[in-house]
């Protein structure tokens, strides 16, 4: 059975409810979609208290497995960890309404991509991959999206309708997410250098004249505000940014480079990760964590790391 015409009639299913999953929740909900379910590998753990309480606050139906989303939806959107790409696309592929639509929003390499698609395909639906390619809370469910696959232009008016912001690569699957590996590899690398150069900056006392000497080189960026940027996005992100570097360096793994930068810039994203995670760059419960506006407090914590 097809979807309804109208996009605002589909009852629509979020694989993963972490940041993404619950803005995009929100955002439709808002848009004034009847119906959004939702499934969450959190859900039946210790850490499943915020997502309920976020679910009842938007009248978002949460249910325990991926076979009981995918058969429950019109249209799915996967907004899940990169290395789950895949797998949460077999997940769905057997329960799956024949012509649903399966908007792929991870963060993966193009061979990832095409065998999720090739699971959705099978069981008679439609993937269309999308890559994200900026931070989304500040765009929230208008955040600049790139479509690819050979349904991708028929599902752009659809999404539109709900209120996304898409247009459409390639009809050929892998050349969006191609697009958005590549920008990582630069963005999340030059992530990783900040804040292992004003660290040790930090650490020698010479943030001040690398700072100048930064301004003078690339006189268009505002080099305080954006390294603290930086070093909040990993703080707060850096698991889920050290398994999207993953998929960027099989990205150029698959063209036959090695990836040293990306593999490299993994490694200072999962290590910052790590941190937080031991409670090293304070606890996740204060509301300030990951949210200084002066990268040097993140340095020291980081510097001080392992002391008593």
């Amino acid at each position: 059975m097809s979807p309804p015409v109208d996009p605002l009639q589909w009852q629509v299913g979020l694989i993963g409810y972490g940041e993404v999953g619950r803005i995009l929740a929100e955002d439709l909900r808002a848009r004034g979609v009847a119906r959004v379910v939702a499934c969450d590998l959190k859900l039946g753990g210790g850490a499943e208290r915020p997502l309920r309480e976020h679910a009842a606050r938007h009248g978002v139906e949460l249910v325990a497995s991926h076979a009981a989303l995918a058969g429950a939806a019109d249209f799915l959107v996967s907004a899940v960890t990169a290395s789950q790409t895949v797998a949460a696309a077999q997940a769905c592929a057997p329960g799956i309404r024949r012509g649903a639509w399966f908007l792929d929003f991870n963060s993966a390499s193009p061979g990832a991509k095409q065998r999720a698609a090739a699971a959705i395909d099978a069981a008679g639906a439609a993937y269309v991959e999308g890559a994200v390619m900026t931070s989304v809370p500040p765009y929230r469910i208008r955040v600049p999206l790139l479509l690819g696959g050979a349904r991708a232009a028929e599902l752009q008016p659809l999404l539109a309708a709900l209120g996304f912001h898409a247009t459409v690569a390639s009809d050929q699957l892998g050349v969006a997410s191609a697009t958005k590996m590549c920008r990582s590899v630069m963005i999340k690398g030059l992530e990783a250098m900040v804040i292992e150069a004003f660290t040790t900056a930090r650490a020698y006392g010479v943030e001040a004249q690398v700072l100048a000497s930064l301004a003078e080189t690339f006189p268009g960026i505002d080099w305080e505000q954006q390294g603290a940027y930086f070093f909040q996005r990993v703080i707060l992100h850096g698991r889920r940014r050290a398994e999207e570097m993953r998929e960027a360096a099989e990205t150029v793994r698959e063209v036959g480079l090695a990836p040293w930068s990306a593999s490299a810039t993994a490694e200072r994203q999962g290590w910052m990760a790590d941190l937080a995670d031991r409670g090293e760059l304070g606890a996740r419960t204060d509301p300030d964590f990951g949210h200084s506006a002066d990268w040097r407090v993140e340095a020291d914590r980081i510097l001080r790391k392992g002391r008593p």
